[in-house]
């Protein structure tokens, strides 16, 4: 029986192909980490979110729905998130304040291949985010699966 079948608190573990494989730090629910790595039945594929605003989806556009820009100089970590209620509350409270227009994505990255980033909890039990240092972000956006989708706006 895994740690999470056993319902015990997570705050950093660490994913695969195969579900979560290593665990530290209690503190985020067990089932709450499990529904965010959801599992396709053809490729194991884990869902994330990102809050953004009107500019960097006009970027994501530019890469047709495939891949997230660059970052910028002084954006040296790029960050998706594992809950799709804080990726609304992001944008809906920040971007909107400060862009004008917030919007939500979703989409889909290999799960093995997220493997290599540790799950952050970046406050609250409920949000996680993963840390992709920029440098990597070419290899991450190799390893999206399909189109990165706008599920909500908000002006």
């Amino acid at each position: 029986m895994t740690e999470l079948a056993k319902g015990r608190k997570l705050r950093s573990c660490w994913v695969s192909g195969a579900g979560i494989v290593r665990f530290s730090r209690p503190a985020v629910p067990a089932a709450y980490v499990q529904r965010a790595m959801q599992m396709t039945s053809q490729q194991a594929t884990t869902t994330l979110w990102r809050p953004t605003g009107p500019k960097e989806l006009d970027l994501v556009r530019e890469l047709n729905w495939r891949a997230w820009p660059p970052r910028l100089p002084e954006q040296p970590i790029f960050y998706p998130v594992l809950n799709e209620d804080y990726a609304v509350r992001i944008a809906r409270d920040w971007n909107v304040k400060h862009d004008g227009a917030g919007f939500v994505t979703r989409f889909e990255v290999e799960s093995e291949f997220l493997s290599r980033y540790p799950i952050q909890q970046a406050g609250g039990q409920t949000i996680l985010e993963l840390w992709v240092p920029a440098e990597q972000l070419d290899d991450f956006n190799a390893h999206i699966v399909g189109e990165i989708q706008v599920i909500h706006e908000f002006r």
